[in-house]
């Protein structure tokens, strides 16, 4: 049977051919159409998430299709207005014009219209479904040589967000009470949560302060020249977060964060090992490269394996492989998300990803896409990301080295689609290496500013979108490389 007969014959006979087909309601696509055609404000009711080629019947999709077009231009779509750009195609025995007609004439009520849409919708999505499914088996069966079962995954998983993303039709207008009501929601998680935050504590209290915590959905940019200590910034943080993580049951049985955080961190450059290693020597206070060499005291052992047991408990996550696209990052942070749980994002370093790697893309449309698909990725698994950038060697230039934005590398799309751009800055660093001949005078002033910058560091706020900008002081343990909270002169205790 055609398909333009089982359209004419659905309106005869009302019963559903005999074999199996794909998952459609050809009754509510036909009762849509036909509301769209006596009352063009059933239209509006649908047009948020409905699309033509949600429509299984192919002339169905185009009737929407132009009635979409009509309706928007400001005019009216009616069986008459319709039938000029439809042409005059047989539908089994049945003009155009008389379908349309028919469709008219034996139309619901508008009232019902948005109920028909979210159907025709809900079936379309269940026909992607066994089209993405089609697709994997296929792949799998006459996968070519060069394509891996890894790769395939991915590209399924990609297919599945992407069709999961389409799939929401919660967007449009909302009453300011509801959005209220969201505010005061976040206000008192913010006032039971430790710090009394509206973010993710960083377990750095004057950092906290300067931005209320790391914000679910910002793309935080954390640059710095190398040696600065981004990395150790961001696994400090990183690891404040996981050691913080408190979670309730909730009644449908999923865990809910209430404190702290579950971490991803991708880790670019170093191994897990390394990474591991270095968290092991902030936590514990014995230097790294000592406990590569073994070179450690039984009491030193003890604090390793201390630091160690701690950590094995956390819900800290790395991912070391090298050279991922943004689009295979992606995919993996959504499968933690949907395996683990996640609340925190970090990748190290921005610099190190890949875009799709289109030909004729230059460097900076690479890294266009790459931060503008990082910014789309933190709002769409709702959690800050922090992602380290190196910045450019002009820094070394000035004599003052305190990092600017315009420092970045490609800085245009990195400033643009960050919500959050931070700088570490240690002064101890470049003072280091300007050491005069000791004895002279210059000598001596020099050891005087190395005495006021030694175990300290700056993170230099550039850009916030939703607060001030600034400067934080924090401590600096460069043998273990821990950033920390620096107790400040007036808010030490009273000298005896």
């Amino acid at each position: 049977m055609s398909s333009a007969n089982s359209l004419v014959a659905r309106f005869e006979t009302g019963h559903e051919p005999e074999y199996r087909q794909a998952p459609a309601n050809i009754d509510a696509e036909q009762a849509l159409l036909g509301a769209v055609l006596v009352n063009n404000e059933a239209y509006f009711r649908v047009s948020d998430f409905l699309a033509p080629e949600h429509f299984h019947e192919p002339v169905h999709r185009r009737i929407f299709e132009v009635a979409t077009a009509l309706i928007k231009a400001g005019k009216i779509a009616t069986p008459i207005t319709l039938k000029t750009y439809l042409g005059d195609a047989d539908l089994g025995g049945v003009t155009v014009s008389q379908y349309l007609a028919r469709l008219a004439a034996e139309a619901t009520t508008i009232i019902n219209a948005e109920d028909y849409g979210r159907t025709i919708h809900d079936l379309a999505v269940r026909r992607n479904l066994i089209s993405i499914g089609e697709d994997l088996v296929n792949t799998a069966y006459d996968a070519p040589v060069e394509s891996s079962p890894r790769d395939q995954i991915e590209e399924a998983e990609r297919k599945l967000y992407a069709l999961a993303e389409t799939g929401r039709y919660d967007g449009g207008f909302q009453r300011f009470a509801d959005a209220l009501t969201a505010a005061i929601d976040v206000a008192a998680a913010a006032y039971k949560r430790e710090g009394k935050l509206s973010g993710i504590a960083t377990g750095l209290i004057d950092l906290d302060r300067q931005m209320g915590g790391l914000q679910p959905s910002d793309l935080i940019i954390l640059a710095g020249r190398p040696a600065m200590g981004k990395t150790s910034l961001a696994t400090n943080i990183a690891f404040n977060v996981a050691r913080a993580y408190r979670g309730e049951k909730q009644p449908d049985g999923s865990t809910k964060t209430v404190n702290g955080g579950i971490v991803g961190f991708f880790s670019l450059e170093m191994s897990a090992e390394q990474l591991a290693t270095r968290i092991i020597a902030e936590q514990s206070g014995v230097p790294s490269y000592r406990i590569r060499r073994g070179d450690i005291r039984e009491e030193e052992f003890y604090k390793v394996t201390e630091a160690a047991r701690e950590m094995q408990m956390l819900p800290f996550y790395i991912d070391q492989t090298g050279g991922l696209s943004i689009a295979q990052l992606a995919a993996r942070a959504r499968r933690l998300k949907r395996q683990r749980g996640l609340d925190l994002l970090v990748v190290d370093y921005l610099q190190l990803l890949s875009g799709s790697q289109r030909k004729g893309d230059n460097r900076v449309q690479e890294l266009t896409e790459i931060t503008t698909g990082l910014k789309a990725l933190a709002k769409e698994l709702a959690v800050p990301l922090i992602a380290l950038s190196q910045l450019s060697r002009q820094v070394e230039a000035r004599d003052d080295k305190r990092p600017q934005l315009a420092d970045l590398r490609e800085s245009g799309s990195i400033e643009q689609d960050a919500d959050v751009v931070m700088f570490v800055y240690r002064e101890e660093y470049y003072l280091k290496n300007k050491e005069p001949k000791p004895g002279t005078e210059e000598h001596f002033k020099w050891q005087t500013e190395m005495d006021q910058a030694h175990g300290k560091a700056e993170v230099i706020i550039g850009k916030q979108r939703h607060g001030p900008t600034g400067t934080v002081q924090l401590s600096f343990q460069a043998d273990v490389t821990r950033f920390g909270n620096l107790a400040q002169e007036d808010h030490l205790p009273e000298q005896m």
